[in-house]
């Protein structure tokens, strides 16, 4: 037999053996997606729906954009039902775009919201594997499927279903015009105007400039931009003291800081600190040195050609160094698993194949719904490993009183789950920058 036969048919065989594999893959996805969907579907038919999709920050949402229309003056004083730790935190102009809301009933809206946000969950986990190089539709499809089935059971994703959150709709806005071709004059629009009603996707801007691609960073400055003028024409009385007077830096509107549900560094330092005021120095170190290294791998990764991996290192190094990240805005992991699977899939067989897949497995456990069976009424929803740690409800403002200031043992970790598991995925993001960066260098040595 020829060469040029044996490689054809070498050829041939992978291929066959690719099929096999997107097949199965394929049949694994559909199967765990429609188990998640199913466990879903009967849990909320079996508990109060009211209950289980509570819409709480939708409620506020509506009513902050109540009073943007009705009483703008208010917007900013306005607490939802007297609660003084719950407050609109929103900008203006989020404040503008939720009024659209309003025009359908409460619950049919929260039924939409919650609609969008799982297919939001879809889109971004497909735009990941598309943009990791998963050229095959049926292995996409299977992997897509496959990832969003066991997200959907993850406490962050259940969270924001809960309450109606807008994160999972961000989060796709973000990684859709991100992923865009970079010819496309209006790429960096959406993630300005994304910015422009909560902070958290600022961060990208900078990652854009630190990567040089310039053009896309003033894109997004400018509909950021555009999205604070909007809200100064239409509530000029609410965006003065919002932007000048610096009001959208005081994290403290949110609530109490140290708060188990907000897994930051800066919600880890209040902890450890036994104070608000105590934690502020500790947070703002913490979060110079996490920026400042986290943007250098990302770029490091985003310039060795591994552009998808430097985005998530980005999103990561938001959810850490902001002074509010819930527990809801961790719906990033999602698509931070993605590339977790993708580098073990290209690792071959052998120790370092198992060691990608157990690190996902790790990240995915960390994540997850677990019931929280330690509670004398457990339910299926709102569990999660962070919930073994008590917590102050609703509290604003600082007491030492507050359980988390006395935390111990385990509950350390659990408490302050989502910033370890954070913390150590930089740690990996940052030993795979240094590995590709010293690859570059070798390859121009030899070169």
């Amino acid at each position: 037999m020829s060469t040029d036969a044996v490689l054809a048919s070498e050829h041939h065989a992978r291929e066959r053996d690719d099929g096999r594999a997107g097949r199965a893959l394929l049949i694994a996805g559909v199967a765990v997606a429609a188990l998640a969907a199913a466990a879903y579907a009967a849990a909320l038919a079996a508990g109060p729906a009211r209950l289980l999709l509570k819409g709480f920050d939708l409620a506020v949402y509506l009513g902050g954009a109540g009073q943007a229309l009705h009483h703008p003056a208010h917007l900013y004083a306005w607490t939802y039902q007297g609660h003084p730790g719950i407050k609109f935190t929103y900008t203006p102009f989020a404040a503008l775009a939720f009024a659209a809301g309003r025009v359908l009933p409460f619950r049919a809206l929260l039924g939409l919201v919650a609609v969008v946000s799982v297919a939001c969950l879809l889109a971004t986990i497909w735009i990941a594997f598309r943009e990791l190089g998963w050229k095959s539709l049926t292995r996409r499809t299977g992997a897509t499927l496959l990832l969003g089935g066991i997200a959907l059971w993850s406490e962050p994703v259940q969270r924001g279903l809960n309450l109606g959150q807008v994160e999972l709709g961000l989060m796709a806005l973000v990684v859709w015009d991100l992923c865009q071709d970079d010819k496309r004059w209006w790429k960096g629009a959406a993630t300005g105007l994304a910015a422009g009603i909560k902070f958290i996707p600022g961060l990208f801007i900078l990652y854009l400039l630190i990567t040089k691609r310039f053009r896309q960073a003033f894109v997004a400055i400018g509909a950021f931009a555009a999205s604070v003028g909007i809200g100064f024409a239409a509530l000029p009385g609410p965006s003065g003291p919002f932007w000048l007077r610096g009001d959208f830096f005081a994290a403290s509107r949110t609530g109490f800081v140290g708060s188990l549900q907000n897994q930051s560094l800066r919600g880890a330092a209040t902890r450890l600190a036994g104070s608000v005021d105590g934690g502020m120095l500790p947070w703002l170190a913490a979060a110079v040195i996490v920026i400042g290294l986290g943007l250098w791998a990302a770029s490091r990764l985003h310039n060795a050609g591994y552009a998808f991996a430097g985005l998530m290192v980005t999103g990561l190094v938001a959810q850490l160094a902001s002074p509010i990240s819930w527990d809801h805005h961790w719906v990033w992991y999602v698509p931070g698993v993605a590339v977790l699977a993708d580098a073990a899939v290209r690792a071959g067989r052998g120790r370092a194949r198992a060691a990608w897949y157990t690190l996902a497995g790790v990240v995915v456990a960390a994540f997850a719904a677990w019931p929280d069976f330690w509670q004398p009424s457990f339910s299926l929803f709102q569990g999660g490993l962070i919930n073994y740690a008590p917590m102050a409800s609703f509290e604003s403002g600082d007491n030492p009183a507050y359980p988390e200031y006395h935390w111990h043992g385990l509950q350390l970790v659990a408490g302050n789950l989502y910033v370890l598991t954070g913390l150590g995925l930089l740690a990996v993001a940052l030993a795979a920058a240094v590995t590709v960066t010293r690859r570059r260098r070798a390859a121009a040595a030899s070169g």
